[in-house]
């Protein structure tokens, strides 16, 4: 859990455990005062298995779910997300993916962006995205 009595500079990173993070040498989310940055997170699920193969709208719920679980880690919500990037590796598949971004961020309407890719890094991997989430001034350090 985030402890609300950091100073405003101070860089907290969390971690979700997966074998890439200290590999690639990097955090699942990093919180720097008020603004929570979430790397690129895929759906993986908490036995590091991929979640809904071949499925995009399960990939992109399962995504959104441990999106939601590095936010909440660093004191932040789904609610203060202010931007995503949708990386997906079949464009076609755009309004399946985006049905399920639009269910979790319907009330929110972030800044969002869809890009498609040639693969990710696993070849069963549909869907992969970044969030930015600023938190108000009452959730403040």
């Amino acid at each position: 859990m985030f402890e609300e009595n950091r100073c405003l500079s101070k860089r907290v990173n969390f971690s979700s455990g997966t074998k890439w993070e200290p590999i690639v040498g990097y955090s699942r989310a990093v919180r720097v005062g008020n603004v929570v940055y979430v790397s690129g997170t895929t759906a993986t699920g908490s036995d590091g298995d991929l979640v809904g193969v071949g499925d995009a709208k399960a990939q992109t719920e399962q995504t959104l779910r441990n999106i939601q679980r590095a936010l909440e880690s660093l004191g932040a919500k789904l609610e203060d997300v202010v931007k995503t990037r949708i990386y997906v590796t079949d464009i076609e598949k755009w309004q399946e993916i985006g049905t399920a971004h639009g269910q979790v961020f319907k009330n929110v309407r972030p800044v969002t962006t869809m890009i498609e890719v040639k693969r990710l890094i696993n070849s069963e991997m549909l869907v992969e995205i970044e969030a930015e989430a600023v938190l108000n001034e009452s959730k403040l350090l």
